[in-house]
């Protein structure tokens, strides 16, 4: 059983301006830094922002949740296991009925999200990369209800109700990241391009793009390429590489974050129907240094709210609501990978536009980012001893 450190600062976050902040490997192991540094961001802290505090460690941490109206969290394990955390006794539970999952590279056990019925249902959707013949891997989603004893958790009648339409030999970008729609009524879904590039621009594949599904996985009603049927009915935007942060703000936008080659990281608003031009188009280049025409005014696809050169390698994020950290409503904070940072921008959906405000390192690598109930900050580290952190305004 893991014990929690309720109270210990551990570490002062310093704070970084993007044009000196380092770079580190995000979705590839072998990418070098970009030779075109950032622009100049002007940080608006003159300190840290965050007294920082430890809740154990967990094993390959992917994803994090908070259980709607209990303040427990539940936490995906990359090799195929997950845990529920109880903040307020430390205690650490183990969840059982959980899908089989292809492990390796970046596949596993994705994300975690808590349905908008879960009150009433008690259903969990997890996705996972699932393993096929000879080798390939793909997507899968799947949901089940958890229910949890004293000692012990397990989603019960666990199903899967969607895959990506194609299987890769491939262990990379699956993306698999759930959204939400603030109604309730649909769920939307990242689905990375699995390191191919090309799918990305071809609708006969559901790869490379945000999908808009109905809750139980099948294509939702009025997405903009159902006439060109399965599995184009299921798209709702295309020409995206690998999307790690999908999240609707307060008024109903939906953002998305998503992995550059060499450089090139993107912020992008959703737009219907919209392409955001990969492989086609990107602001970074390929990991050989072979170029990648940047986006222009002219060519005809959609441009990122905000991107990176040299990356950020983002490992998820959250659009801030809480009243803890004053004045940061409605603010996107990105945790992430390469640069150990988290990332603080101000988006203006009116523009389709972003601007990062500031830039915080933290001595690890940062794979999740979750907002609590009480507006407290929580963070997961990448890695097989990634420590689960709560952050709250430094005094």
């Amino acid at each position: 059983m893991r014990k929690s450190i309720l109270s210990t600062p551990l570490f002062t976050v310093s704070l970084v301006l993007a044009s000196c902040s380092g770079v580190g490997a995000g979705d590839s192991a072998a990418q070098e830094p970009a030779a075109v540094s950032a622009g100049e961001v002007v940080a608006l802290e003159d300190g840290p922002p965050f007294t920082v505090t430890s809740h154990g460690t967990f094993a390959e941490p992917w994803a994090i949740a908070e259980e709607p109206g209990t303040g427990n969290f539940l936490i995906t394990e990359k090799a195929g296991t997950a845990k529920l955390f109880r903040p307020a006794d430390g205690r650490v539970l183990d969840v059982s009925g959980l899908p089989e999952v292809a492990y390796g590279g970046q596949g596993g056990l994705g994300d975690v999200a808590f349905a908008p019925d879960y009150a009433q249902s008690g259903t969990v959707y997890i996705s996972w990369a699932k393993a096929d013949e000879d080798e390939a891997r793909r997507a899968a989603l799947g949901r089940g209800k958890l229910v949890c004893g004293e000692d012990s958790c397990a989603l019960e009648g666990f199903t899967q109700i969607w895959q990506q339409s194609v299987a890769i030999k491939s262990n990379g970008h699956f993306s698999h990241k759930i959204a939400f729609s603030p109604d309730g009524q649909h769920l939307f879904l990242s689905s990375g391009d699995r390191q191919q590039g090309d799918p990305a621009q071809d609708r006969s594949n559901n790869l490379g793009a945000v999908l808009r599904l109905n809750l139980d996985g099948t294509p939702a009603a009025g997405n903009p390429f159902a006439a060109e049927g399965s599995p184009a009915d299921q798209i709702w935007t295309y020409g995206q590489r690998n999307i790690l942060g999908l999240k609707f703000d307060a008024v109903g936008n939906l953002w998305e974050l998503e992995h550059g080659p060499r450089g090139g990281d993107e912020l992008n608003l959703v737009v219907e129907g919209a392409n955001y031009g990969w492989p086609t188009r990107s602001n970074g280049v390929n990991y050989d240094g072979s170029d990648i025409p940047d986006h222009t005014a002219d060519d005809g696809f959609t441009k990122p709210a905000l991107f990176w050169t040299p990356v950020i390698a983002p490992g998820d994020m959250i659009v801030y609501s809480g009243d803890l950290f004053a004045g940061w409503q409605g603010q996107i904070l990105i945790a992430n990978l390469g640069s150990t940072s988290i990332v603080r921008v101000a988006p203006d959906a009116a523009n389709a536009s972003a601007t990062e405000e500031a830039r915080y390192a933290f001595p690890k690598r940062l794979r999740d980012i979750v907002e609590a109930s009480d507006g407290a900050i929580w963070v997961i580290e990448d890695g097989g001893d990634g420590r689960l952190l709560r952050l709250t305004p430094a005094p």
